[in-house]
């Protein structure tokens, strides 16, 4: 059941990691990585129940703060720099 969930979150990865490099707009990036982010998340769920510590959640709860600081500071920030580009004749 664990490794499933591996392939699965490891597959979500790769996945991110290629629409991160290729993407051809900012927001495209925006987006895989918080699909990076919640891949992340979801392996440091799988670390804590195949280890039998609560530790992974703890850091699984840090990496959901600090992915959605980032995801809403990267958005405001595209959102700016389009703002800007409309503006200018």
């Amino acid at each position: 059941m664990i490794a499933l969930m591996v392939l699965a979150l490891a597959a979500a990865l790769a996945l991110g990691v290629l629409r991160f490099l290729r993407g051809p707009d900012d927001a495209d990036r925006v987006i895989a990585l918080d699909i990076l982010f919640a891949a992340a998340i979801g392996l440091c769920v799988a670390a804590a129940l195949a280890s039998g510590r609560v530790l992974f959640l703890d850091v699984a709860i840090g990496l959901a703060l600090v992915g959605f600081v980032a995801t809403v500071a990267w958005a405001r920030m595209i959102e700016r720099h389009a703002g800007d580009r409309e503006e200018r004749p």
